[in-house]
């Protein structure tokens, strides 16, 4: 983890403006969401010490993957996130879980059984919804492809509007 501060910025994107934290020594996306800035710092493990961030221009070395992937899919390029370099604490099943995650490609659903299945657990269908819930790095790793296995949307941190909108504009849903 970065031994300087966190930067910060904020992209706009269907579904809406997603705040991304970037660690300046590597440029992994360290947390975001489509919230607030200090939600998205407080998703943070250090959170006490990402306190001194810096909301950086899109046009930094350390965000520019970041911005550049998520314009690049805010113009259609749905498989652009898949190429920014994520990380996030969290135990074996939940990376092999967030690994699998970022397997159901744009366009793609899956159900939290199917991803329970993917991460080598098939009964533990409650804990890859945790997975997704304690996922603090949306929309780069995609929990908002997983359905119910009846095939609603489920639940979604930042509400089913805006899920419905990332899975429309992928083209997982009509709109």
């Amino acid at each position: 983890m970065s031994s300087t501060p966190y930067d910060a910025i904020a992209v706009e994107v269907p579904g809406g403006l997603v705040v991304v934290v970037v660690d300046p020594d590597d440029g992994a996306v360290v947390a975001s969401g489509f919230t607030d800035l200090d939600t998205v710092f407080g998703f943070l493990a250090d959170a006490e010490q990402a306190r001194g961030h810096t909301v950086v221009p899109p046009t930094a070395a350390s965000v520019r993957p970041a911005v550049e992937a998520l314009t690049a899919y805010a113009g259609g390029d749905v498989d652009a996130l898949d190429r920014v370099v994520v990380r996030q604490l969290g135990g074996p099943f939940m990376q092999r879980a967030w690994d699998e995650l970022r397997g159901v490609k744009a366009g793609e659903t899956d159900t939290y059984a199917g991803l329970a299945i993917r991460a080598g657990r098939p009964a533990a269908v409650r804990a890859a919804g945790q997975a997704c819930a304690k996922n603090h790095v949306a929309p780069f790793v995609p929990c908002h492809r997983i359905l119910r296995t009846d095939g609603s949307l489920g639940g979604y941190a930042y509400g089913l509007p805006v899920k419905e909108a990332l899975l429309v504009h992928e083209g997982a849903l009509l709109s």
